[in-house]
């Protein structure tokens, strides 16, 4: 009898050691990869194959492919004025046009510093928040700093134990945690696609038929942060 009790309470031990290590490994991991996701700043723009992507100046990436757009605009725009004269139909006057085309040809080429403020200025208010939290509460406001708490009320060093109400909990806050993670990796690719279209999204001012292209990325891009920051 005894050495089948001393059996099950080795198995139980072993068991516990086991998922006590791999939750061990999820609060020292994942949960800094979570408020790495979830309090985006100018690093999301550092990454050299994004930057390549997006385009150093106006000869590379897809800023040359906006540029090419924006030529196209221009010969679009430059028939259906000539098609006005014979067709006595209303167009945008040349002057105003140019002007247009030209403002915005600056910005779209300097999409990227802009697109950097941007993120720059949510940085700035999503510290602002964690800093008010951080003086009220009198923590870091994080995931990590979140689980820390949790595991210091809910389970002490060396009494981790998987058939408990206590390790029952911890194991259902793990699991969820990956759902979770899911959602905000999601965000995260989204908010990087979004600021790759901006130049895009800039040149489509140019024309009044395709301006609610800017008004519905400007819209989702807001939202995305909103969500991902403060959500």
């Amino acid at each position: 009898m005894d050495e089948t009790t001393n059996l099950a309470t080795s198995i139980i031990q072993t068991i516990n050691s086991i998922f006590e290590a791999l939750f061990s490994s999820i609060d020292s991991t994942i949960y800094n990869i979570l408020d790495d996701l979830i309090f985006i700043d100018t690093n999301i723009l550092k990454n050299s194959i994004f930057q390549k992507i997006f385009g150093s100046n106006s000869y590379n990436g897809l800023l040359v492919i906006a540029n090419s757009l924006l030529v196209g605009f221009s010969i679009y725009y430059a028939i259906r004025l000539i098609y006005s004269y014979y067709m006595n139909l209303q167009v945008e006057r040349p002057y105003q046009f140019i002007f247009k085309l030209l403002i915005f040809a600056i910005v779209m080429n300097c999409s990227y510093f802009i697109c950097t403020q941007f993120i720059q200025i949510n940085s700035f208010i999503s510290d602002a928040i964690r800093t008010v939290g951080s003086n009220i509460f009198g923590h870091d406001i994080s995931f990590s700093e979140l689980i820390n708490k949790l595991n210091y009320l809910s389970i002490k060093e060396n009494e981790f134990n998987i058939f408990s109400f206590d390790g029952l909990i911890k194991s259902f806050i793990s699991i969820s945690l990956f759902n979770l993670i899911f959602s905000y990796s999601l965000r995260y690719i989204m908010v990087k696609v979004f600021i790759l279209i901006t130049p895009f999204a800039i040149l489509s001012l140019i024309n009044e038929s395709t301006s609610w292209f800017f008004k519905t990325w400007l819209r989702t891009v807001l939202s995305l942060l909103f969500q991902q920051s403060l959500v």
